[in-house]
């Protein structure tokens, strides 16, 4: 069986990068009807939280990636990775280091070896009998290290440019190479799917995997997702915490299409259900060149997926952005619930984040909202206005049924009867009405304003003149 593993470390928010490692590792596992582990590596005691902790898992459950087994903690299994490494000495593929950080860094340059390898019993004796702290090198055999990857193919390394490594600290602590392993072959793992940072790392770990008698699994090193300046993805290229594209208004399954589509491809670039995703995911079917962070794409992405869901399926993303700015009534979601439903479904279709639609929907739920300075000035200061506009209010007053074809007609008849274009008043009606600009089809949005609101506006605006 297929088991795969995402190992974060919680010593930041959960990093968009990590984010499009975790949903491989997830799709892989769900392609080959495998196992999903979430394992929270945390022996960085001194960095990591578990408030980064609990971030983490936050965004993973919003983003729909379940894990199977987990989440296991590192930081609960001290004493395991101490047995392991106690297990390696007892191999002769460890030995134990009496060095201090200060001893090596004085010797004034970088050996592979440590002297420490080749201590009598007698000087280990000494050592032990002052109390020293020790910790714990992996031996390094000659030869070289080879492994085949599953993206980049055959990766060579001589085991001449392999340090002596640690595998337990002076402090106890277990180093990465050890608890990474340890880990990885007590939960069977079998693929390791993970970013191409990790490749010089691979080497220690094959040696680590074949001292302690393990099958060794396969390895899988992505490409990491680069800024628009093609460096690596950081803070400074803008939003890389999951957690705050869930802020800044994006949908969970526009992310992971959006993640998905960086450097594997489906079929035709669109969105694409969890389902679909998992039945079409081979980690071969993928580009080894590095991705580049668009804002765009996410954003159209999101949009495209917005205008797609229909207005119950959007409604809790829009409810709680809504009381997020004071907007939201209870009534929405009983006596005015065939209304909002259609607002939503007005408005989903030129917003592409959830966060537009406060602005766009403020107009239709508070008679507190913003006149757009350049709307004013193209369409409301046309004279004739203040001549035609009551007429047109009175047309409002007089007809039966306040619909969206009735308004279009009433609009359109009055135009022709003035000897002016109907646009005149479409645009006027649409910046006192809405305050903006730019909207949906203007007929649409009175009808939902409704009428008594619309002659009000209308009626307001030219007593402030």
């Amino acid at each position: 069986m297929v088991r795969v593993r995402f190992a974060p470390s919680p010593t930041g928010h959960l990093h968009i990068g990590a984010a499009r490692t975790a949903l491989y590792n997830w799709l892989y596992a769900r392609h080959y009807e495998g196992r999903f582990i979430l394992r929270v590596e945390d022996t960085d005691i001194s960095r990591s939280s578990q408030e980064m902790s609990e971030g983490i898992i936050k965004g993973l459950s919003w983003l729909g990636l379940d894990w199977d087994e987990g989440p296991v903690f590192q930081s609960k299994r001290l004493k395991f990775y101490q047995k392991k490494a106690e297990e390696l000495v007892k191999r002769g593929a460890a030995y134990y280091c009496y060095c201090t950080p200060e001893n090596r860094k004085a010797s004034g340059q970088w050996q592979t070896r440590c002297a420490c390898s080749s201590l009598s019993k007698e000087k280990i004796r000494h050592y032990e009998q002052q109390g020293l702290k020790k910790a714990v090198r992996f031996k390094v055999p000659g030869g070289e290290v080879r492994y085949k990857d599953m993206i980049h193919g055959t990766i060579t390394t001589r085991s001449d440019n392999i340090e002596d490594f640690v595998l337990l600290r002076r402090d106890g602590l277990p180093t990465y190479h050890l608890s990474v392993v340890s880990d990885d072959i007590d939960q069977k793992i079998t693929h390791v799917i993970r970013g191409d940072d990790h490749i010089s790392n691979t080497p220690k770990q094959i040696l680590v995997y074949k001292a302690l008698g393990a099958d060794i699994p396969r390895f899988a090193h992505m490409s990491l997702i680069l800024g628009k300046d093609r460096k690596k993805l950081s803070k400074r290229h803008g939003e890389t915490s999951v957690l705050e594209f869930r802020d800044k208004g994006f949908l969970p399954l526009a992310v992971v299409n959006f993640l998905a589509q960086m450097s594997w491809s489906p079929g035709k670039e669109r969105i694409y259900s969890m389902e679909e995703m998992k039945e079409k995911f081979y980690l071969d079917r993928r580009s080894s060149g590095n991705p580049i962070f668009d804002l765009d794409k996410l954003e159209w992405l999101n949009g495209q997926l917005i205008s797609q869901m229909d207005e119950e399926e959007l409604l809790p993303y829009v409810r709680e952005e809504l009381k997020n700015s004071g907007l939201w009534v209870d009534e929405f979601e009983n006596k005015q619930r065939k209304w909002f439903s259609r607002l939503v479904g007005l408005l989903k279709q030129r917003n592409r984040r959830i966060t537009d639609f406060t602005p766009r929907a403020r107009p239709f739920l508070s008679d507190d909202y913003p006149m757009e300075e350049e709307a004013v000035s193209k369409y409301l200061k046309d004279e004739r206005l203040k001549l035609l506009l009551p007429k047109l209010i009175q047309d409002f007053s007089e007809c039966g049924d306040f619909t969206a074809e009735k308004v279009e007609t009433i609009i359109r008849k009055r135009a022709e009867k003035e000897g002016v274009k109907a646009a005149l008043f479409i645009h006027a009606l649409r910046v006192i009405v809405l305050g903006m600009k730019v909207s949906p089809g203007i007929f649409e949005v009175l009808e939902l304003i409704g009428r008594r609101k619309t002659i009000k506006r209308v009626q307001a605006y030219f007593e402030m003149q």
